[in-house]
Order: C-alpha cells, then sequence, then structure tokens
C-alpha cells in the first residue's frame, strides 16, 4: 500500500489524539470532511489503521511497578511455543509479549502494583507453565520515554 503525505498527516494527527472528529482532522490537513472520511475509511479497511484506542496513566491507576522478563523455554519447539503463547494471552498483567532471537526466547513487558505483586505473579503464574525454563527479570527505576506513536 501506498502512503501519500496527507495521508501520513491524517495518521500523525490520530496517532497524538485518537479523539479528533472529521472536522478537526478535515480543519488541519485543509481538506473537506468527505474525502477525510474516505481516506480514514480506506486507511482502516487496509489495516493500516487497527484500532482506536486511550491510553491510561498506569501510575494513576496504581500500576507503579514495570518490569521486563525474560523467559527461557525448556525447548524451543513449536508447540512449547504455542502452549506458552496461549499461556500469556491470559495474563492481564503482560502488556507485551515477544519472541526474540538471542540468549533467551521471549521479553515480557509487565505491569504490576508493587513488588509484592509481581513476586506473587512470578511465583504463581509465570514461573509454573510447564513451558518455562528460567526466568530474569529487570525492573524499571526510572521510564524516560514510552510512546505508541510510529515515526511516520
Amino acid at each position: 500500500m501506498i502512503l501519500d503525505e496527507t495521508d501520513k498527516k491524517i495518521l500523525r494527527l490520530l496517532q497524538e489524539d485518537a479523539h479528533l472528529t472529521l472536522k478537526d482532522i478535515a480543519g488541519k490537513i485543509n481538506l473537506s470532511l468527505t474525502p477525510v472520511h474516505d481516506r480514514m475509511k480506506r486507511l482502516e479497511k487496509e489495516g493500516v489503521i487497527e484500532k482506536y484506542v486511550t491510553i491510561l496513566n498506569k501510575k494513576k491507576l496504581g500500576q507503579n511497578l514495570i518490569i521486563y522478563c525474560q523467559v527461557t523455554l525448556i525447548k524451543q519447539t513449536h508447540d512449547i511455543s504455542e502452549g506458552f503463547n496461549q499461556s500469556i494471552m491470559n495474563m492481564p498483567e503482560v502488556l507485551e509479549c515477544n519472541f526474540v532471537s538471542g540468549n533467551f526466547d521471549y521479553l515480557l513487558k509487565v505491569v504490576l502494583p508493587d513488588m509484592e505483586s509481581y513476586h506473587h505473579f512470578h511465583q504463581k503464574k509465570l514461573s509454573v507453565l510447564p513451558e518455562v525454563s528460567l526466568i530474569n527479570s529487570f525492573f524499571i527505576i526510572s521510564e524516560v520515554k514510552s510512546t505508541t506513536v510510529l515515526p511516520i
């Protein structure tokens, strides 16, 4: 799919504020409502825009601890990976789960209220998975940059 500069402008605006109305976007890029609407529908249909979400403030919701977990599986087979994937999908504490190359198999981003909650998550949810061999955890001291905005 080829994105022209107008498509990119729309996407940049939506990444900064998905709450913008068609009228707001049209005014900012000097187009009428109909072409903006048509472009947005095309971008949605073609999967460039996956969904619209609200980003919440973790700290205001008491989710004060961010942890990255390096997870090594007992074996690197398809069935073991699929079993792990299915288990992770049912853990709301896990914000991101990525299958990676290197010295471990998965990198998880986990958010929880505090260290006690992480201890419970680690002992009762993650380490008990039959596919898991080793977990190395890193605790975020200070979040320097966190964004969902892709460079377009």
